[in-house]
This record gives C-alpha cells, sequence and structure tokens, in this order.
C-alpha cells in the first residue's frame, strides 16, 4: 500500500514537500514516480525516479522547480515542489511501476497510491 501525505494549501511561490509511504511490502524493486490530476483534466505524470534513484525523469511543466527523491531504507519517496503556481493545483498521486523509461517516466502502473491535495493560490 501507498500512502502519500503532505498536501496543503499554499501561495504562490511556497514550497510544500510531498512524502509516499509504502507499507506491507517493498518498492525497492520498482521504479517510483508521481502523477497529478486537476479538475476537468487527465492525469499526468510529473516525476519520476529509477529503483536505485540514480536517475530521474520530470515533466516539462515542473523542471527546475520539482526534485523527486527517494529512500529505500524507508520504503519512502519524496516530492519536494518549490516555486509553487496555481496551475500545479491538482490531486497528487504516487505510483509504482516495473519500467522507467528516461523519456516518458513510467510505464504500466504496477499500483497506485492514495491522492493527496495541492493546492496553491494565487
Amino acid at each position: 500500500q501507498l500512502q502519500a501525505s503532505g498536501g496543503g494549501l499554499v501561495q504562490a511561490g511556497d514550497s510544500l514537500r510531498l512524502s509516499c509511504a509504502a507499507s506491507g511490502r517493498t518498492f525497492s524493486d520498482n521504479a517510483m514516480g508521481w502523477f497529478r490530476q486537476a479538475p476537468g483534466k487527465e492525469r499526468e505524470i510529473v516525476a519520476a525516479v529509477t529503483r536505485s534513484g540514480i536517475s530521474t525523469f520530470y515533466a516539462d511543466s515542473v523542471k527546475g522547480r520539482f526534485t523527486i527523491s527517494r529512500d529505500n531504507a524507508k520504503n519512502t519517496i519524496y516530492l519536494q515542489m518549490n516555486s509553487l503556481k496555481p496551475e500545479d493545483t491538482a490531486v497528487y498521486y504516487c505510483a509504482a511501476s516495473f519500467t522507467y523509461g528516461s523519456a516518458y517516466g513510467l510505464g504500466r502502473i504496477d499500483h497506485w497510491g492514495q491522492g493527496t491535495q495541492v493546492t496553491v493560490s494565487s
């Protein structure tokens, strides 16, 4: 099970750190990532990280502002979000996959976590 946390209501320019803790099984063999879904829009990938944590993928819209990381000892991944914009408002989901691609992030999702709401006011 994947449990996301850390969302909230912030102002434009603020920062938030999302966490996704795994329980019941280890996800150290999975590439991991964050997706988001805004109202009326499709779910989109935000960032992904390989099993080792060495390689990362970012959507163009968040490059330079967001940083994904993982701590396999804690079975947890993180998303540090800086310089938040109103268009970052969405429900953020963590996910696990056995496939990572440098061009697209994650392949077929093996497991979805629960979402956490991020709201950025202007």
